[in-house]
């Protein structure tokens, strides 16, 4: 089972794009970030055509995610799940969830999207680490289900240096400050496996590259889309790779599309 992570930049803009992306490779699931539309005014038809299952939770203009799949739905939730009474519901559209069955067991794939955080001495900072502490809370809950699951989506961390063409260059960044790589790492020890980094320790492996500066003729990228996997999930796991060459597509997205096989 092929399923993968982009984020898109702007479902509009990007919709032929994606279009080919889906007909060329064939993923059976495909999380979608940055879609950019309401609920109602995004264009699934041709998507549908395709044989997918669609379903999004969306915000006008900005953020918004969504779920692509050719298995049914057995059930979909939309936001990240407060967990306490003192959680105060996500007005930004950042977390859809989609329950499937697959030969005999439950698979759940979340497509998600993290704030960005920037610029650090605003209240964007402390928001994305409050959004990524609740969701370390919900996965160490999810967790206790014992149930193979999927967290797949742009997660706006540089993990590492090797993970960015200039670690000099992202001092001070909100994606590469040690508060959001330390959370990213905690979220990682509740016993998640990271998946492109368990099958190649291959650098560079990014999967953004601005649209400024020249980044993608310069390779000036950095990776942030990443796909972790349950301790159920992990072991089905045989193999992982990026789409870099939807990059040099007319009206790309600064993302490109992170994949992960897994045998179940």
């Amino acid at each position: 089972m092929k399923i993968a992570t982009w984020n898109i930049n702007g479902i509009k803009a990007r919709h032929d794009n994606l279009i080919e992306w889906l007909k060329q490779t064939e993923p059976d699931i495909a999380c979608l970030q940055e879609i950019k539309s309401v609920d109602e005014n995004f264009p699934g038809s041709e998507i549908e055509a395709l044989g997918y299952n669609v379903e999004t939770h969306g915000q006008k203009s900005f953020n918004g995610v969504a779920i692509l799949s050719k298995l049914p739905f057995d059930e979909v939730n939309r936001g990240l799940p407060m967990l306490n009474e003192s959680d105060e519901p996500d007005v930004q559209a950042r977390f859809i969830e989609g329950a499937f069955s697959v030969s005999g067991r439950s698979l759940r794939v979340v497509s998600l999207y993290l704030p960005n955080g920037n610029p650090v001495d605003s209240d964007k900072f402390p928001y994305k680490l409050d959004w990524m502490a609740r969701l370390e809370k919900w996965t160490a809950a999810q967790l206790l289900h014992e149930e193979a699951f999927v967290l797949a989506g742009d997660y706006n961390v540089i993990p590492m240096p090797e993970d960015c063409y200039d670690p000099k260059a992202w001092e001070g960044d909100a994606l590469f400050l040690p508060e959001s790589r330390n959370a990213f790492r905690r979220l990682l020890n509740l016993g998640l496996t990271e998946s492109i980094r368990s099958v190649t320790d291959a650098s560079p492996s990014y999967t953004f590259w601005d649209f400024q500066r020249g980044a993608w003729p310069k390779n000036h990228g950095i990776r942030i889309d990443h796909l972790l996997l349950s301790p159920e999930a992990a072991p089905m796991l045989k193999g992982a790779d990026i789409d870099k060459f939807t990059r040099d597509w007319e009206k790309p997205s600064d993302h490109v599309p992170v994949w992960i096989d897994l045998e179940i």
